[in-house]
Parts: structure tokens; C-alpha cells; sequence
């Protein structure tokens, strides 16, 4: 088979996870200053990814802007008694376009299982929103050279089901567990090398197209001091920013990494 690489014709794709952080005001005055620091038309394709709370705000102060839309997660029913769960409709409702899924923190902190995930990203698909789909390794898989098993399995388990058309506009993010909020992030030659192991492994459940077709990207302490490095990364499509995208001078710097 031929190995499996990235298509370079893909936009690079930069999303920004607020996580639990910024209420209203602080939300739209981030957006407000990301404006006033962004030149467009842009060269990426930039989603923010706020809290619940914050969509609707961001979407309308979105508005004049080329930013897209995320939701954190998601419930894997479209509606029904799950007090406090959001559903992929209303994601959809509001304004976004995607929906990130399997974050290693939803994993960990709130024991999320891979055929959770896999529930979420049906329901997500047939909302008409693209899953970020979240994959990573611990430190100590990692030091056990588990990681490649770790991910194929997350892959497997979570894309059970998932046809090919369904992945014609498919994200797939990989975020060593390691590496994410402790500054520590992986080297270009660390994620490329993931990146490639993820990609080949989609040429094989499905075919090369498909596989190169995806937008891989990285995330696990992004930052400006490392952005340009890791974009160099073949098969890296984008990034998946934490920390770094709460504040509007270093996201915007990274957003313009190619300047």
C-alpha cells in the first residue's frame, strides 16, 4: 500500500478551546481584541471554542469576522432527561460548526470511554457538525511505548461505524495527555511521527483518499515560541490551543504564525 500523506490543499485549522474560562463580558472582549489584532481575510481557518455560556455572545460578536464556531462537547442524544448535558442540535442552533469530542480531560476528569465518544460523534455527525475528534497518550504510556497502541485503539473504538463519507470534513486531534496545560510539549518530530502513524492507520480501515483527506492536528501546549516549528511538521494540518488562546496577543500571533 501506498503510505498515506497529508493533502496539502487543506486550510491550515487553528481552533482555540477556551475551556471553563471567560464569562460574557470577558468572552466578547476577546473576540473584540482578536479582531482588532487579526488582518483578514485570513490565512487559516479559525474556530473559538468558549464555554456554553459565551456561544451565543461570540457568534453574534463573530459575525463580522471570519472566526467559526465549537462547542466543548456534546450529549450523544439529540434531546431528552440528561439535566445539565448540551445537545448537538443546540450547538448547531447557535451558530457552530463544530464540536470537539474525546478531550483527554473529558477522558480523564470525567471518565468519558472511547465508545462514549464514538456515541458523541454519530449524534455530532448527524447534526450536521464536525468533530474535532481528541486522541492522546499518557506520560506513563508513553514511557511504556504504548502510544501507538493507545491511539490506534482510541481510533478504532471511537470511529466504530463511521463510514467514509462521514469523514469527508473530519478532524482528528492529537494531544499527548502529557503535554497539555505543563509547558511541555511535544517536538515537531514527536507529533509528525503520530500524525503519521494516524494517518497510515486511516488508509488501512478505510483507503488513502479518505485518510489524506483529514486534517490532523496538535495540541499539547501550543504557543507562539513553538507554532512555526510544529506547522513545519508534514502531516501537522493545525493546532488545537489551550492556554495560549486566552489571551488575544499570543492567540493572534499564533493565528498569523506564517507572517
Amino acid at each position: 500500500m501506498t503510505e498515506a500523506t497529508s493533502d496539502t490543499s487543506h486550510k491550515t485549522l487553528i481552533v482555540g478551546n477556551w475551556k471553563m474560562n471567560n464569562n460574557i463580558t470577558d468572552s466578547i472582549k476577546l473576540v473584540t481584541a482578536l479582531k482588532n489584532l487579526v488582518k483578514e481575510p485570513l490565512e487559516p481557518e479559525v474556530v473559538l471554542a468558549p464555554p456554553f455560556t459565551a456561544l451565543y455572545s461570540v457568534s453574534v460578536a463573530n459575525q463580522e469576522t471570519s472566526f467559526k464556531l465549537a462547542g466543548q462537547n456534546c450529549h450523544w442524544e439529540e434531546e431528552g432527561p440528561f439535566t445539565g448535558e448540551v445537545a448537538a442540535p443546540f450547538l448547531k442552533d447557535i451558530g457552530c460548526d463544530f464540536v470537539i469530542l474525546g478531550h483527554s480531560e473529558r477522558r480523564t476528569l470525567f471518565g468519558e470511554s472511547d465508545e462514549m465518544v464514538n456515541k458523541k460523534i454519530h449524534v455530532a455527525l448527524h447534526a450536521d457538525l464536525i468533530p474535532i475528534f481528541c486522541v492522546g497518550e499518557s506520560h506513563k504510556e508513553r514511557e511504556n511505548k504504548k502510544t501507538f497502541d493507545v491511539i490506534e485503539k482510541q481510533l478504532r473504538k471511537g470511529l466504530n461505524d463511521i463510514t467514509m463519507h462521514d469523514l469527508e470534513n473530519f478532524v482528528i486531534a492529537y494531544e499527548p495527555v502529557w503535554a497539555i496545560g505543563t509547558g511541555n510539549n511535544a517536538t515537531p518530530a514527536q507529533a509528525n511521527e503520530v500524525h503519521s502513524f494516524i494517518r497510515n492507520f486511516l488508509a488501512k480501515l478505510y483507503d488513502a483518499p479518505t485518510a489524506n483527506n483529514i486534517r490532523l492536528l496538535y495540541g499539547g501546549s501550543v504557543k507562539p515560541s513553538n507554532i512555526k516549528d510544529l506547522m513545519k511538521a508534514h502531516d501537522v494540518n493545525g493546532v488545537l490551543v489551550g492556554g495560549a488562546s486566552l489571551l488575544a496577543d499570543e492567540f493572534a500571533k499564533i493565528i498569523q504564525f506564517a507572517d
